[in-house]
């Protein structure tokens, strides 16, 4: 902000160091482009508007340096005088507007320190700016692992039902199925508790089913892909948990057991 009003005068230390504070800032938004270019091509074109600004900085920024340069260039700065022939010395360097750019990159080390202790000074941790970075998932810097996705079986038209509002489907718990957690609700619980009995008491008459089921409601399912069509399939699907839950009681001793350990696995996998 300081080297960008140009009818400002300023020292050249101050100069000095507004450059270091802005080659720190360039420093993280490079950071910030090497994060963010792992990208999925989905993801490209939000992902090149949240860039929009950093670069837009980084462009600002060169062009404000230019410009203080070529002011303090033509105002050739003379250094002033001191009895201590070291002072002298750094007088000399520091009014010489060439020397701006190594003395900005050496004073980086002085204000990281100074951002450190006002860190600190705060009950800050110093590595904050770097955890931004590393404490994330599925990113060039990434260092953390994303849990894997929670399953929805698209090939079951009640667990399809459960990608409807929340209100209507009410799920229940996690379950397992087939090594991967998925989402229960009590139509899910009732349905397979259905098919578990008919498996254990009529083998034969559970392979119709499961034949007449694979032929017609797996493709049916396919066509349910929003939370509106998963609320009507769950809604049609209430008459057949009635009849399945009716079953469940004239033939098993304890249906609301068998209904509870569904999709309960043999042990659970975090």
């Amino acid at each position: 902000m300081l080297i960008r009003i140009k009818k400002l005068d300023m020292p050249p230390l101050v100069i000095i160091c507004s450059m270091s504070g802005v080659l720190i800032a360039i420093i993280y938004i490079v950071m910030f482009f090497i994060q963010m270019f792992n990208i999925n091509t989905l993801e490209m074109p939000f992902t090149a508007y949240l860039l929009i600004f950093p670069l837009n900085y980084i462009l600002c920024s060169i062009r404000a340096v230019i410009d203080i340069f070529k002011k303090y260039k033509e105002k050739d700065l003379k250094p002033k005088e001191y009895k201590n022939k070291f002072l002298n010395t750094c007088s000399k360097i520091i009014c010489n507007v060439y020397n701006w750019p190594i003395l900005a990159i050496i004073f980086v080390v002085p204000f990281i320190i100074v951002l450190i202790s006002i860190l600190l000074l705060f009950g800050q941790r110093p590595d904050e700016a770097i955890k931004a970075f590393l404490e994330t998932s599925d990113w060039t810097l990434s260092a953390k692992t994303s849990p894997p996705d929670i399953v929805y079986d698209g090939h079951y038209l009640c667990t399809v039902s459960l990608r409807g509002h929340e209100n209507l489907v009410k799920p229940l718990r996690m379950g397992i199925r087939k090594g991967e957690k998925i989402v229960v609700n009590r139509q899910l619980c009732v349905a397979n508790a259905f098919e578990d009995l008919i498996y254990e008491k009529t083998p034969r008459f559970h392979h119709f089913v499961r034949h007449v089921y694979d032929k017609y409601g797996f493709p049916l399912s396919k066509y349910i892909t929003t939370p509106i069509k998963a609320d009507i399939t769950y809604i049609l699907m209430k008459p057949l948990e009635w009849i399945f839950l009716i079953t469940l009681y004239l033939f098993d001793k304890k249906p609301e057991n068998r209904i509870a350990t569904q999709y309960i696995g043999k042990r659970w996998e975090n």
